[in-house]
Protein backbone atom coordinates (compact mmCIF):
# COMPACT_ATOMS: atom_id res chain seq x y z
CA UNK A 1 0.00 0.00 0.00
CA UNK A 2 1.40 3.39 -1.01
CA UNK A 3 2.19 5.83 1.75
CA UNK A 4 -0.05 8.86 1.67
CA UNK A 5 1.70 12.27 1.91
CA UNK A 6 1.39 13.86 5.32
CA UNK A 7 -0.37 17.27 5.53
CA UNK A 8 2.86 18.94 6.66
CA UNK A 9 4.67 17.49 3.61
CA UNK A 10 2.04 18.94 1.30
CA UNK A 11 2.29 22.30 3.03
CA UNK A 12 6.10 22.25 2.80
CA UNK A 13 5.95 21.42 -0.90
CA UNK A 14 3.43 24.22 -1.52
CA UNK A 15 5.45 26.82 0.37
CA UNK A 16 8.64 25.82 -1.48
CA UNK A 17 6.85 26.18 -4.81
CA UNK A 18 5.52 29.62 -3.90
CA UNK A 19 8.91 30.67 -2.55
CA UNK A 20 10.77 29.68 -5.71
CA UNK A 21 8.28 31.26 -8.10
CA UNK A 22 8.01 34.49 -6.14
CA UNK A 23 11.79 34.60 -5.71
CA UNK A 24 12.28 34.29 -9.46
CA UNK A 25 9.76 37.05 -10.16
CA UNK A 26 11.50 39.41 -7.74
CA UNK A 27 14.98 38.59 -9.06
CA UNK A 28 13.90 39.22 -12.66
CA UNK A 29 12.31 42.55 -11.86
CA UNK A 30 8.73 41.48 -12.51
CA UNK A 31 7.80 43.31 -9.30
CA UNK A 32 8.93 46.92 -9.10
CA UNK A 33 10.55 48.62 -6.08
CA UNK A 34 8.19 49.44 -3.22
CA UNK A 35 5.31 47.33 -4.53
CA UNK A 36 3.13 45.96 -1.72
CA UNK A 37 2.22 42.27 -1.46
CA UNK A 38 -0.41 40.59 0.67
CA UNK A 39 -0.58 37.02 1.92
CA UNK A 40 -4.10 36.78 0.60
CA UNK A 41 -3.03 37.99 -2.82
CA UNK A 42 -0.06 35.58 -2.92
CA UNK A 43 -2.28 32.71 -1.85
CA UNK A 44 -4.82 33.54 -4.53
CA UNK A 45 -2.19 33.91 -7.27
CA UNK A 46 -0.45 30.61 -6.47
CA UNK A 47 -3.57 28.77 -5.33
CA UNK A 48 -2.32 27.97 -1.84
CA UNK A 49 -3.53 28.61 1.70
CA UNK A 50 -2.23 31.39 3.92
CA UNK A 51 0.32 29.13 5.64
CA UNK A 52 2.50 28.38 2.57
CA UNK A 53 2.21 32.02 1.51
CA UNK A 54 3.35 33.17 4.95
CA UNK A 55 6.31 30.76 4.98
CA UNK A 56 7.42 31.85 1.51
CA UNK A 57 7.27 35.51 2.53
CA UNK A 58 9.19 34.75 5.74
CA UNK A 59 12.05 33.19 3.75
CA UNK A 60 12.16 36.07 1.27
CA UNK A 61 12.21 38.62 4.10
CA UNK A 62 15.17 36.75 5.58
CA UNK A 63 16.99 37.02 2.23
CA UNK A 64 16.32 40.75 1.93
CA UNK A 65 14.06 40.30 -1.11
CA UNK A 66 11.03 41.60 0.79
CA UNK A 67 10.58 43.99 3.69
CA UNK A 68 8.17 43.44 6.56
CA UNK A 69 7.17 46.60 8.44
CA UNK A 70 6.19 46.75 12.09
CA UNK A 71 2.58 47.12 10.95
CA UNK A 72 2.80 43.87 8.98
CA UNK A 73 3.02 45.48 5.53
CA UNK A 74 5.04 43.42 3.03
CA UNK A 75 6.70 45.11 0.05
CA UNK A 76 9.72 44.90 -2.22
CA UNK A 77 12.53 47.18 -1.03
CA UNK A 78 13.14 50.70 -2.28
CA UNK A 79 16.90 50.90 -2.01
CA UNK A 80 18.75 54.03 -0.92
CA UNK A 81 21.78 55.25 -2.83
CA UNK A 82 24.04 53.97 -0.05
CA UNK A 83 22.44 50.52 -0.18
CA UNK A 84 22.80 50.38 -3.97
CA UNK A 85 26.48 51.28 -3.66
CA UNK A 86 26.95 48.55 -1.06
CA UNK A 87 25.30 45.90 -3.21
CA UNK A 88 27.23 47.05 -6.30
CA UNK A 89 30.46 46.69 -4.32
CA UNK A 90 29.42 43.17 -3.29
CA UNK A 91 28.72 42.28 -6.91
CA UNK A 92 32.15 43.54 -7.90
CA UNK A 93 33.89 41.51 -5.20
CA UNK A 94 31.99 38.25 -5.62
CA UNK A 95 31.43 38.18 -9.37
CA UNK A 96 34.95 39.21 -10.33
CA UNK A 97 36.26 36.33 -8.22
CA UNK A 98 33.75 33.91 -9.75
CA UNK A 99 34.73 34.96 -13.27
CA UNK A 100 38.41 34.59 -12.45
CA UNK A 101 37.83 31.07 -11.14
CA UNK A 102 35.78 30.20 -14.21
CA UNK A 103 38.46 31.32 -16.68
CA UNK A 104 40.57 28.11 -16.61
CA UNK A 105 37.42 26.12 -17.49
CA UNK A 106 36.14 28.51 -20.16
CA UNK A 107 36.26 26.24 -23.16
CA UNK A 108 34.90 27.11 -26.60
CA UNK A 109 31.50 25.56 -25.87
CA UNK A 110 31.01 27.99 -22.97
CA UNK A 111 32.07 30.98 -25.06
CA UNK A 112 29.64 29.99 -27.81
CA UNK A 113 26.88 29.58 -25.22
CA UNK A 114 27.59 33.07 -23.83
CA UNK A 115 27.48 34.53 -27.34
CA UNK A 116 24.08 32.91 -27.91
CA UNK A 117 22.74 34.25 -24.62
CA UNK A 118 24.06 37.70 -25.44
CA UNK A 119 22.13 37.50 -28.71
CA UNK A 120 18.98 36.92 -26.64
CA UNK A 121 19.93 39.92 -24.49
CA UNK A 122 20.09 41.98 -27.69
CA UNK A 123 16.62 40.76 -28.72
CA UNK A 124 15.20 41.75 -25.33
CA UNK A 125 16.70 45.22 -25.72
CA UNK A 126 15.31 45.51 -29.25
CA UNK A 127 11.85 44.54 -27.96
CA UNK A 128 12.20 46.89 -24.96
CA UNK A 129 11.33 43.97 -22.69
CA UNK A 130 12.79 44.87 -19.30
CA UNK A 131 11.99 41.57 -17.57
CA UNK A 132 13.42 39.48 -20.40
CA UNK A 133 16.50 41.71 -20.46
CA UNK A 134 17.14 41.19 -16.74
CA UNK A 135 16.49 37.45 -17.00
CA UNK A 136 18.84 36.99 -19.97
CA UNK A 137 21.48 39.23 -18.41
CA UNK A 138 21.50 37.14 -15.24
CA UNK A 139 21.56 33.97 -17.34
CA UNK A 140 24.71 35.29 -19.03
CA UNK A 141 26.44 35.83 -15.70
CA UNK A 142 25.19 32.61 -14.08
CA UNK A 143 26.30 30.51 -17.06
CA UNK A 144 29.83 31.89 -16.73
CA UNK A 145 29.97 31.61 -12.95
CA UNK A 146 28.80 28.00 -12.89
CA UNK A 147 32.16 27.15 -14.44
CA UNK A 148 33.87 28.46 -11.32
CA UNK A 149 32.59 25.43 -9.39
CA UNK A 150 32.12 27.61 -6.30
CA UNK A 151 28.51 26.99 -5.24
CA UNK A 152 28.66 28.94 -1.96
CA UNK A 153 30.03 31.99 -3.73
CA UNK A 154 27.42 31.72 -6.49
CA UNK A 155 24.66 31.48 -3.88
CA UNK A 156 25.94 34.73 -2.37
CA UNK A 157 25.86 36.39 -5.79
CA UNK A 158 22.28 35.23 -6.35
CA UNK A 159 21.21 36.69 -3.01
CA UNK A 160 22.57 40.06 -4.13
CA UNK A 161 20.76 39.74 -7.48
CA UNK A 162 17.57 38.96 -5.57
CA UNK A 163 17.83 42.11 -3.46
CA UNK A 164 18.57 44.19 -6.55
CA UNK A 165 15.85 42.74 -8.82
CA UNK A 166 13.20 45.47 -8.44
CA UNK A 167 15.90 48.17 -8.57
CA UNK A 168 17.31 46.67 -11.78
CA UNK A 169 13.86 47.09 -13.31
CA UNK A 170 13.96 50.79 -12.39
CA UNK A 171 17.49 51.06 -13.76
CA UNK A 172 16.44 49.60 -17.11
CA UNK A 173 13.82 52.32 -17.51
CA UNK A 174 16.33 55.02 -16.62
CA UNK A 175 18.99 53.83 -19.05
CA UNK A 176 16.59 53.52 -22.02
CA UNK A 177 18.83 50.83 -23.47
CA UNK A 178 19.12 50.52 -27.23
CA UNK A 179 21.89 47.90 -27.44
CA UNK A 180 23.15 44.96 -25.37
CA UNK A 181 25.76 45.58 -22.68
CA UNK A 182 29.09 46.63 -24.16
CA UNK A 183 30.95 44.87 -21.38
CA UNK A 184 29.49 41.48 -22.30
CA UNK A 185 31.47 41.59 -25.52
CA UNK A 186 34.60 42.48 -23.55
CA UNK A 187 33.95 39.57 -21.18
CA UNK A 188 33.65 37.15 -24.10
CA UNK A 189 36.79 38.56 -25.75
CA UNK A 190 38.77 38.22 -22.51
CA UNK A 191 37.60 34.62 -22.08
CA UNK A 192 38.62 33.82 -25.63
CA UNK A 193 42.07 35.35 -25.09
CA UNK A 194 42.58 33.86 -21.64
CA UNK A 195 43.07 37.42 -20.38
CA UNK A 196 42.41 37.35 -16.63
CA UNK A 197 43.11 41.06 -15.91
CA UNK A 198 40.88 42.03 -18.84
CA UNK A 199 38.15 39.66 -17.66
CA UNK A 200 38.23 40.99 -14.12
CA UNK A 201 38.00 44.58 -15.35
CA UNK A 202 35.16 43.82 -17.78
CA UNK A 203 33.09 41.99 -15.15
CA UNK A 204 33.68 44.69 -12.54
CA UNK A 205 32.64 47.41 -14.98
CA UNK A 206 29.59 45.46 -16.18
CA UNK A 207 28.16 44.87 -12.70
CA UNK A 208 28.80 48.37 -11.32
CA UNK A 209 28.50 50.99 -14.07
CA UNK A 210 24.72 50.99 -14.43
CA UNK A 211 24.04 50.84 -10.70
CA UNK A 212 26.17 53.93 -10.16
CA UNK A 213 23.53 55.95 -12.02
CA UNK A 214 20.89 54.96 -9.46
CA UNK A 215 23.15 55.59 -6.47
CA UNK A 216 23.59 59.28 -7.32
Amino acid sequence: MLNQPRPQDISSSAHDRVYRRLRTRIMHGEIGPGEPLTLRGIGREYEVSMTPAREAVRRLVAEGALLLSSSGRVATPELTGERIEELAALRALIEVELASRALPRAHMALIERLQMINGNVAKAVENRDAVSYIRRNLEFHRTLYLRAQAPAMLAMAETVWLQLGPTMRALYGKLRKTEPPHYHRLIIAALRAGDEPGLRLAVRSDVTQGLKLLAR
